[in-house]
């Protein structure tokens, strides 16, 4: 979910009170300023279409700024001008149909990183097998990223025992992954042998998916028969610095792109086992442009309040 007002989309990334990780530089990485220290590119592109101002989609006639929520295509601002993200496995969001697109930041996804992300608008939902997706939902017996993939080996090797109680396949047998975890594009991916030892650590997974909903709504997609069975995950020492606050729920109810973000970036430490060097940091490529332009517009507010205070006194 992709908000944090009663009418905007959230993700919880984790229930009612916040759990800090006994991981040190989780709990260090906590009190940093929020989108501080990320390797992105640079937003010049962005400030020259924000002078331009709004334009119109010619697909849909909306008035948009940098891209079309709507129609998924930039405007104002080219491909060749924004980053393009490759990722280490597929992303799917499964939106809810009340939702409002334009107060949504999973349209940021699906345009930074056009090959591995798909939106599907409910009641659509593709038919997953169990034992290679996970869903990034809190709840009963959801896990941590970190023990992710050894539920989802165990869910496996429960699923491949026939009949006579012998394994049917063997763990250490690689089935093709259609590309889903395919890192030889990726940054720091290496060479090829290295890419396939990439692969190795995150299979089984294949997909990961996210719900992009208001917290009020979401109970009808989360309960869907179609995504019961499938491992849950939930992200526990992560907090959101969107600038929409939601009354009466707790900061770690990330915006959309920002739970993908944390959940990718936890998944490049604790599942691939790399050091992390900002590799998927421009997934918030506009959040964290939009993040400081409405900073700056609030600051330019309370700066004049207090000059018309100020000038009232005298």
């Amino acid at each position: 979910m992709s908000s944090l007002d009663q009418h905007q989309h959230l993700h919880p990334s984790c229930p009612d009170k916040t759990t800090v990780s006994s991981d040190s530089s989780d709990t260090r990485e906590l009190a940093k300023e929020p989108l501080q220290g990320l390797k992105l590119a640079s937003h010049a592109v962005l400030e020259k279409a924000k002078e331009r101002g709004r334009l119109i989609c010619s697909k849909c006639g909306g008035s948009r700024m940098f891209f079309c929520y709507t129609c998924c295509s930039l405007l104002g601002v080219s491909h060749q001008e924004i980053p393009v993200i490759k990722l280490p496995v597929k992303i799917d969001i499964i939106k809810h149909p009340n939702e409002t697109d334009g107060k949504s930041t999973a349209i940021h996804a699906k345009i930074l990183a056009p090959s591995d992300v798909n939106i599907y608008t409910y009641p659509c939902i593709p038919d997953y097998e169990k034992n290679k997706v996970v869903l990034v939902f809190p709840g009963p017996g959801a896990v941590s990223v970190l023990d992710m993939i050894q539920c989802l080996h165990d869910m496996t090797d429960s699923r491949s025992h026939g009949p006579s109680g012998e394994p049917c396949i063997k763990r250490l047998k690689r089935e093709e992954v259609n590309g889903a975890t395919d890192t030889a594009d990726s940054p720091g991916s290496g060479t090829p042998d290295e890419s396939k030892g990439l692969e190795s650590r995150a299979y089984p997974l294949q997909r990961v998916v996210f719900i992009d909903s208001t917290w009020n709504q979401t109970n009808k997609i989360s309960t869907d028969e179609r995504l019961q069975g499938i491992l849950r995950v939930e992200l526990k020492t992560r907090k959101t610095c969107f600038w929409r606050s939601q009354r009466g729920k707790p900061d770690t109810y990330l915006a959309t792109i920002e739970a993908i973000y944390y959940f990718l970036k936890d998944f490049h430490k604790h599942c691939l086992a790399q050091e992390y060097n900002g590799e998927y940091d421009n997934l918030l490529f506009f959040y964290s442009y939009l993040h400081s332009v409405v900073n700056k517009s609030k600051q330019e507010k309370k700066d004049q309040l207090e000059n018309e205070k100020e000038e009232k006194a005298v």
